[in-house]
């Protein structure tokens, strides 16, 4: 090794052993029963819950905001009970990513796929328009077995040895996968008519964010889906995941029908609908929203930060 070489920072190649770690755990838990793998991802979570005071803090304020019509108490239940949701999507995502598919298969009931073939019918491809729930990742082994052609979009983490380990997981299930900043070989999927997973529920800043409501507060949100259905003439169907209640897990994919008009002329309109949409579907399991991400960070004054004065 040249002396001008610089090695990586020790923090960077601590944290790159952990998720070596982390990843050799996971293709080793994915082969216990099913159930084991829930109870161990709840505890999990709750322990999370207890310890991580900044992320406890947003997912309180966002309960807070998008459910005042609940007692504090309720809140609080329904914050434990999204931890538990976390930990036990640890295990969901490695199943996806690396878990018997057959399994996976099995426990999954599809609504809606008529709405699916009928979009591939027009030949534009189509666009399924999700959120971002805890369980996501467990379904991706379906798509692929209903989907003749599927891309996802990710977002690239710091973590170069993250990067690799999602990269493995999903390619498994997907023919093409590309960061979330690709909107050129989002459109060039489109045209070879394929399946594109897209999850637009964020907050989102810069020219690609509008204000729209959110659980009846606004929340920056971006409008990359309006402009790419546009530009592609690709159908917008609504995709919703979650897990059923019951001692042996199922889960339940639905695909709804295509919006009438969307996309319209308004990107504004077309998202107000489709977040709509989603709340929804985040009310019948409100524990299974990524309630841990800063949903309404970004939005300009006067407009308050929501998640000042977090602990550190």
């Amino acid at each position: 090794m040249s002396s001008k070489s610089k090695k990586p920072p020790r923090a960077a190649s601590l944290r790159n052993a952990v998720v070596r770690a982390y990843y050799a755990c996971v293709r080793l838990l994915v082969h216990l029963p099913f159930h084991w793998q829930l109870a161990i991802g709840r505890l999990l979570g709750r322990l999370a819950g207890a310890v991580i005071r900044r992320r406890r803090h947003v997912v309180r304020r966002n309960l807070e905001i998008c459910f005042p019509e609940l007692t504090p108490a309720a809140r609080e239940r329904l914050m434990r009970e999204h931890f538990e949701a976390l930990g036990i999507g640890l295990f969901e995502q490695a199943m996806g990513w690396f878990g018997p598919q057959r399994e996976i298969l099995e426990r999954v009931t599809v609504r809606g796929q008529e709405h699916l073939e009928a979009g591939l019918r027009a030949g534009r491809g189509v666009i399924l328009f999700s959120g971002h729930y805890t369980t996501f990742e467990f379904f991706f082994p379906v798509l692929r077995a209903i989907c003749p052609y599927v891309c996802g979009m990710y977002k690239m983490q710091r973590n170069a040895a993250m990067n690799e380990i999602m990269r493995r997981g999903w390619t498994r299930s997907a023919d093409e996968i590309f960061s979330n900043d690709d909107v050129r070989g989002m459109l060039r999927a489109l045209e070879r008519n394929a399946v594109v997973w897209y999850a637009g529920d964020q907050s989102s800043s810069g020219k690609r964010g509008v204000l729209v409501p959110f659980f009846g507060e606004p929340a920056m949100t971006n409008t990359a889906v309006h402009w790419i259905a546009r530009l592609s003439g690709a159908v917008v169907l609504p995709f919703y995941c979650r897990r059923l209640p019951g001692a042996d897990p199922q889960y339940a994919l639905d695909i709804g029908a295509p919006l009438e008009g969307v996309p319209s002329a308004d990107p504004s309109a077309d998202l107000t609908r489709l977040m709509a949409l989603m709340e929804t579907h985040i009310r019948s399991c409100p524990e299974q929203y990524f309630w841990a991400h800063q949903r309404f960070k970004g939005r300009p004054p006067p407009l308050p930060d929501v998640y000042r004065a977090a602990p550190t």
